[in-house]
């Protein structure tokens, strides 16, 4: 068949239309049938083109100007994020003032008021009350410091202190859509689901495991041995001699005149009358604190911790006259803890002891005693009047003052007398350089607990870290901050709850 189309020439009068009218010429059908087939998109783009180029021209002419409207009528500005404004933008945080010889350096300081101001911005209602706050916080920390390491300890435990008081705020959207687990089948996985355990593990103390006989059997690990006993200058019965104790530490120069004395503070010779009185009034002048070794720029510097002075430097306190220690002199005296029958409770007894003592024309001698059980409560604590004339109450350290013993009249033998009926041989005593209790104590007993000894010191023995320190770094609390000297029962409490944590923390490790 022959298609043909409508000739190009003869206008078209009708609307352009994708079906198109065609004429079919076949030699079997005489008739000329119109046909309607569809004409593709192009060629019906381009007949569209040429018969309504005007309308075409119209219509490209509105959609430019609308393309060009749109263009000038719409603007694409930039979003810019507007980030909150604190109240306490506006207010400038309080500054510490420049002092100089301050005991703790102004960065420092400085530092830890931020951080009060951190946490006390999370709970005050205003950013004044909370700048009050921290500066009065920061300002107590630093009158109960009398040192850089002292005043480092109060504020973490003032930092502590106010990180508690911060509400804690926990946001249930945020946890709903989490699904529940439970701790065993965490620890199990699916096998924690079909199996039946228990969480308790075998090396984890039960709070009945740490009291009475059961306690009294795990102290007995921690017990110093002879060999022990003997590097620490315990003082250990005399084979030959009943009342009088043996010291097996290396004994001191001794002077060659009987009449002289060495001052155990300033290191002066002086001398003495066949009474123990000093021949001539003397001022002792020296250092309160102990030698330690402060990092400096470039290297390490040995100082006094009392006022930061050299080795060498002329003290910084001021006595009266000359004192000596003399409890290693005088060995005689002493009394020995005794074997006694089993008791009702099961087990010999656990105590924690500190003695206080002050310096008289003979020596170190006992003013006050504190004996606690393994409760911590108190089951003894008197004061002690000393057998001389007092020098010097060393109320620095031992708190005791002349008004305590003023009306005292207990003596070394009642206190004597009372211990030995409360203890027995076989009675676990702990204490921090118990050797120094024992002897102003003068009691022979070699059953004990030396927490010195079982914290020992990076450098090794003979040096000892100090009771503050060990309940700072293990049990983060502060002890002897007291500026009227320190407490017997407080010392002797923390000298049972340091064991009783390493008892605790020993047998984590042995699970």
């Amino acid at each position: 068949p022959r298609l043909s189309s409508p000739s190009p020439s003869t206008p078209s009068t009708a609307p352009p239309s994708p079906l198109h009218s065609l004429t079919l010429f076949s030699p079997h059908f005489p008739l000329l049938l119109p046909l309607y087939l569809p004409i593709p998109s192009a060629l019906y783009s381009s007949a569209q083109l040429v018969n309504g180029s005007n309308t075409n021209h119209a219509l490209k002419a509105r959609t430019l100007a609308g393309m060009a409207s749109k263009t000038t009528t719409t603007s694409i500005s930039k979003r810019i994020a507007h980030l909150p404004t604190l109240q306490s933008a506006s207010l400038k945080r309080p500054v510490i003032p420049t002092e100089f010889g301050a005991k703790v350096p102004t960065n420092i300081r400085q530092r830890y008021l931020n951080l009060f101001i951190d946490e006390c911005l999370k709970f005050c209602s205003s950013s004044q009350e909370a700048f009050n706050k921290a500066l009065s916080e920061e300002k107590v920390a630093y009158e109960r410091s009398t040192s850089r390491n002292i005043y480092l300890n109060v504020a973490v435990n003032t930092l502590k202190k106010l990180r508690s008081l911060a509400p804690t705020s926990t946001s249930p959207m945020r946890n709903s859509n989490r699904k529940v687990v439970s701790h065993e089948a965490v620890l199990g996985g699916k096998l924690a689901a079909k199996t039946s355990f228990t969480l308790n593990r075998s090396g984890s103390l039960r709070a009945e495991d740490l009291t009475g006989a059961a306690l009294f059997r795990r102290l007995k690990e921690y017990l110093l041995t002879e060999e022990q006993l003997k590097e620490n200058g315990y003082p250990l019965p005399h084979p030959e001699k009943p009342g009088r104790a043996l010291l097996f530490t290396a004994e001191e120069k001794k002077v060659m005149d009987s009449s002289c004395r060495i001052c155990c503070r300033c290191g002066t010779e002086y001398f003495v009358s066949a009474t123990g009185n000093c021949i001539r009034s003397e001022e002792c002048i020296y250092h309160w604190g102990r030698l330690r070794r402060q990092r400096v720029a470039g290297g390490w510097e040995t100082q006094y911790s009392c006022c930061s002075g050299a080795v060498g430097s002329t003290g910084c306190q001021v006595a009266k006259q000359h004192v000596q220690d003399g409890r290693k002199e005088n060995l005689g005296g002493f009394v020995k803890t005794f074997e006694k029958l089993p008791s009702t409770a099961g087990y010999p007894g656990i105590y924690a002891l500190d003695c206080e003592m002050c310096y008289t024309k003979q020596g170190l001698e006992l003013t006050r005693i504190t004996v606690i059980n393994s409760d911590l409560k108190v089951v003894y604590d008197t004061f002690v009047k000393p057998d001389n004339k007092v020098v010097d109450y060393n109320t620095r350290f031992s708190g005791v003052t002349e008004e305590d013993l003023r009306n005292t009249c207990i003596t070394l033998r009642d206190v004597q007398a009372v211990l030995l009926n409360m203890f027995s041989a076989d009675t676990i005593l702990i204490g921090h350089s118990l050797e120094s209790d024992l002897f102003a104590l003068k009691l022979i007993h070699t059953t004990v607990v030396d927490t010195s000894v079982v914290f020992p010191h990076r450098l090794g023995f003979p040096y000892k870290r100090a009771l503050r320190t060990l309940m700072a770094d293990y049990l983060k609390r502060i002890i002897q901050d007291n500026v009227e000297g320190h407490d017997s029962s407080e010392d002797a409490s923390a000298c049972m709850e340091l064991m009783i944590w390493k008892i605790k923390e020993d047998a984590k490790v042995k699970r």
